[in-house]
């Protein structure tokens, strides 16, 4: 049985959204700008791997490769995707107010939802196995 595609992708969107919190602390730190446009870019980026991320998991059900939905880590991705599109719209603020404190706070919350995904496996279906007569 070949394995989902999914959560190579939402495991990489998701290293690009923790990375925002460390640019973020960066940029809460020393105030050079070109921190809080790292933050924006690897947002951005996270953002993407989560529409690529959606498109593969549209792709293993349509192919067969998927099971079930796992509600618990759909929505803990689900919500750090949603928090990650505010923070975006956050970051593109001013100076100093698009980071601190409410882009750096989404970013933490995002990363905190994101470990948990990660702890759990990436992956928001459950493993489809081999039925009867079918060798794994």
């Amino acid at each position: 049985m070949p394995k989902p595609l999914h959560p190579f992708f939402v495991a990489l969107g998701g290293a690009l959204l923790m990375a925002a919190l460390f640019t973020d602390y960066m940029y809460s730190s020393n105030s050079l700008m070109q921190w809080a446009n790292f933050s924006v870019w690897l947002i951005t980026g996270g953002l993407v791997m989560a529409l690529i991320a959606t498109i593969s998991l549209v792709t293993d059900f349509a192919l067969g490769r998927a099971g079930p939905i796992r509600w618990l880590d759909f929505g803990l991705i689900a919500a750090a995707a949603f928090l990650s599109l505010v923070n975006v719209f956050v970051h593109t603020r001013d100076a100093w107010t698009s980071v601190v404190p409410t882009g750096i706070t989404l970013s933490t919350i995002v990363t905190i939802l994101l470990l948990v995904a990660g702890l759990r496996g990436w992956c928001v279906t459950a493993v489809k196995t081999a039925g009867r007569g079918e060798s794994a």
